[in-house]
């Protein structure tokens, strides 16, 4: 949340959540509602943000919150000093294709080309969120992320279509069985 009031505007709850799934859903989390309006009271109650009632005509108003000084620094900290860590990687697509030898060689397509096409769908989304943040020259890194995002959905997409191939390659042989004490003599 810090990282997206550091741009200097004043945001809502609502505004919060919006940005985020424009631009961290590709390469991070979208956070839930709940999730922004609990981080936001942490962060004002740690000194890190400041929140105001902005009044307007037809509404009851709503609460916009910006970045103190103290929450700059803090972001400004964890960005310059946090450990570069390897991204996790928790691939449902993967976990299912590693299990192949439980489900029928159709539906393991299927789930391939689920997993192909929902990439496809990302290249896109991020393609045209990378469009939008070149014209706004404060969001050139944003938009160098989202690039990177796009890149990143090429590969996936790209790597299914090639596991698509090894499923060919893989049908075209005879489907071994498993063999006892095969997980024993691999860990030796």
């Amino acid at each position: 949340m810090l990282g997206l009031l550091s741009f200097g505007q004043e945001l809502s709850g609502y505004d919060l959540k919006k940005w985020a799934d424009w631009s961290l859903k590709f390469f991070y989390w979208s956070p839930s509602y709940s999730q922004i309006y609990g981080e936001l009271k942490r962060l004002e109650k740690a000194g890190y943000a400041l929140s105001r009632v902005e009044l307007t005509e037809n509404t009851r108003g709503k609460r916009v919150y910006t970045i103190t000084d103290a929450g700059r620094e803090a972001v400004r900290r964890w960005a310059r000093d946090a450990p570069v860590e390897p991204p996790v990687l928790k691939h449902g697509v993967m976990l299912r294709v590693w299990l192949g030898h439980l489900l029928e060689p159709e539906r393991l397509r299927e789930i391939i080309i689920q997993h192909r096409d929902y990439a496809e769908k990302m290249i896109r989304l991020a393609r045209a969120d990378a469009e939008g943040a070149s014209e706004i020259p404060a969001w050139a890194y944003p938009e160098m992320v989202l690039r990177w995002s796009q890149r990143y959905y090429e590969a996936e997409r790209d790597l299914a279509q090639q596991m698509l191939a090894d499923l060919d390659e893989l049908a075209a042989r005879p489907r071994p069985k498993p063999v006892p004490g095969a997980y024993t003599r691999l860990r030796e």
